[in-house]
């Protein structure tokens, strides 16, 4: 069984940092890119970001770009998505997934987690 399990959501003020975590089994982590997503209430899911499989190139939806980080560490079989200067339309809950390709396209992702909540008050 492969599962992803995010953690680390939160009620927030706006201006705050959170840090999320995505802890994968069944699976290594290392084969893959790894996005994040997020589904805000009454919206479609939206991609956020996703990080090749040796860490070395990250790709980022321009409504987080300069405040959102993603990275790896492949020894833990974990991926991280910092989050820094949040806002209250960051108010969603957060989905991490993995895929063999290096893409934005929900579609090419092979596993997914449940997500965590995040909510940024104003």
């Amino acid at each position: 069984q492969v599962q992803l399990v995010e953690s680390g959501g939160g009620l927030v003020q706006a201006g705050a940092s959170l840090r999320l975590s995505c802890i994968a089994s069944g699976v290594t982590i290392s084969d893959y890119s790894m996005g994040w997503f997020r589904r805000a209430p009454g919206k479609e899911r939206e991609f956020v970001g996703s990080i090749a499989g040796s860490g070395s190139t990250t790709y980022y939806t321009d409504s987080v770009k300069g405040r959102f980080t993603i990275s790896r560490d492949n020894a833990k079989n974990t991926v991280y998505l910092q989050m820094t200067s949040l806002k209250p339309d960051d108010t969603a809950v957060y989905i991490c997934a993995a895929t063999r390709s290096f893409a934005w396209n929900p579609r090419v992702y092979d596993f997914w987690g449940q997500g965590t909540q995040v909510t940024v008050s104003s």
